[in-house]
């Protein structure tokens, strides 16, 4: 319990960057398109959010609504657009028809970043065999994190399968870190960090007025406070 815990926010532009800063997050999730539940954004959009802070950024690597990977071509132009830029962070996830990992399109994507570190996002929440995921993508270059709510539905449903998980840390497949997001609660954190969970991810946690509305820094402050308390 002494180690700090990671916090991670979800920011679309700059204000919304700063803000999640000010406030104590310790990295950011950048995506545009939250209609479609977090897609990549420009170059242009992570060039003004890396000018305006100094914190760790996850860009998103996702052109469309749900997990099929689709032009995978475009995928690596983008990765290495944001690469260019000095994007050294990335998020993504891809599945097949059957909802195992789409391994062809994850391995192209991975092959574009050069090594860098990144989240296998929840993709994993809608397979299967989350199992069988893990151990397929266990030897993926960069591959640091996973971010799951334990289940679809989120965290209220998937709390019992992320304490299992968490009890399986450095077994093969489950040597990544565990990063709670999905209908996340602050009454959802004393259970998570007793287990040994110790990266939270939130986006309209910090957005008391919504997702029309900025990040609020003093609702980023809460759980900072929460889990450093």
């Amino acid at each position: 319990m002494s180690k700090r815990a990671v916090l991670e926010v979800i920011a679309l532009d700059a204000e919304d960057a700063v803000a999640a800063q000010a406030g104590g997050a310790d990295r950011l999730e950048l995506v545009t398109d939250m209609a479609a539940d977090g897609l990549t954004p420009s170059r242009e959009t992570f060039a003004e959010i890396r000018a305006a802070v100094d914190i760790s950024l996850r860009v998103m690597l996702r052109l469309a609504d749900g997990f099929d990977a689709g032009d995978v071509d475009a995928l690596v132009r983008r990765a290495r657009e944001l690469r260019s830029a000095g994007a050294d962070e990335f998020v993504l996830g891809f599945l097949d028809e059957t909802g195992g990992p789409d391994l062809a399109a994850v391995e192209t994507v991975v092959g574009a970043l050069d090594g860098c570190r990144w989240t296998f996002h929840r993709a994993i929440d809608r397979t299967p065999d989350r199992d069988a995921l893990r151990k397929q993508l266990a030897d993926l270059p960069g591959l640091d994190t996973y971010l799951t709510a334990g289940a679809a539905s989120g965290v209220d449903d998937g709390l019992p399968t992320l304490l299992a998980e968490a009890a399986r840390f450095g077994e093969q497949g489950y040597e990544q870190q565990i990063l709670v997001g999905g209908g996340l609660r602050l009454d959802h954190l004393p259970q998570l960090r007793a287990a040994g969970v110790d990266a939270f991810h939130i986006g309209g946690a910090s957005r008391p007025d919504g997702w029309s509305a900025p990040v609020c820094a003093a609702a980023v402050a809460r759980w900072r406070e929460a889990l450093d308390g």
